[in-house]
């Protein structure tokens, strides 16, 4: 074979080369990037809640980005409790601690349905004595990830005043605070104490009003904005 056919081979190949480099560096990757951003900051997601009856409940206001192990650990180290599944035994111990006052720091919390499923994990903090008062939070794994590849969670964060009948169907709920960005901000609060978020940042939820209803019927406002928490990753 010549030096000449040999050269334009070689040359031949170094343009192929050339080519798939260009192709891969400043089109496909960027693109992979981007598909990938797509999952967490520009993906449109419903952000609002509903009961199993179809009534439209409380709003997306919160959100996380780590593994369903880094949630529970960041929650654990925040001073925050698992809530138990709802079943009989712990229905009737959530009323015996709202009738008597007593202690129920891990009591269930109601079904929500966010995007058709109910809650992935959820989490409260006790005030008092009694399980009628607390901050609670639900979490749903959303089909998205964070710049880092972790999963992203969206989370609605309220606070329970009071046990009393839904203003909607009659039956027994707690009744939320009217102000959700205050619980909100509460939550983020004290995982930035807790020191288990990086940064934060913000996602649209459904839009600032003034006059929002939960599936209990119990009024809300908010600045209709959800704060996204970058957890720390375990070792």
């Amino acid at each position: 074979m010549s030096q000449r056919t040999l050269r334009r081979r070689a040359a031949i190949w170094l343009a192929a080369f050339c080519a798939f480099y260009l192709a891969l560096a400043y089109f496909a990757a960027p693109e992979f990037w981007t598909w990938r951003d797509r999952g967490f900051r520009t993906q449109r997601f419903e952000m609002i809640t509903h009961t199993p009856q179809g009534i439209p409940g409380d709003p997306i206001n919160v959100g996380l980005v780590g593994t369903e192990k880094e949630v529970v650990h960041a929650f654990a180290v925040a001073g925050w409790d698992t809530a138990d599944a709802v079943t009989l035994k712990t229905a009737i111990e959530i009323g015996e601690s709202v009738l008597f006052g007593r202690p129920y720091p891990d009591a269930p919390v109601s079904r929500l349905l966010f995007e058709g499923r109910a809650q992935d994990l959820a989490f409260e903090k006790s005030v008092g004595d009694s399980a009628d008062r607390r901050h609670h939070v639900r979490f749903w794994q959303a089909d998205a990830r964070g710049d880092d590849g972790r999963p992203l969670w969206l989370g609605s964060a309220s606070f329970d005043r009071g046990v009393g009948l839904s203003h909607d169907t009659g039956a027994i709920t707690h009744h939320i605070g009217p102000d959700i960005d205050a619980e909100r901000n509460f939550l983020i609060g004290d995982l930035r104490a807790a020191r288990m978020l990086i940064s934060t940042s913000e996602l649209p939820g459904i839009g600032a009003t003034k006059t929002g209803r939960n599936g209990g019927g119990d009024p809300y406002f908010t600045d209709g904005k959800a704060v996204i928490g970058m957890l720390r990753q375990l070792p």
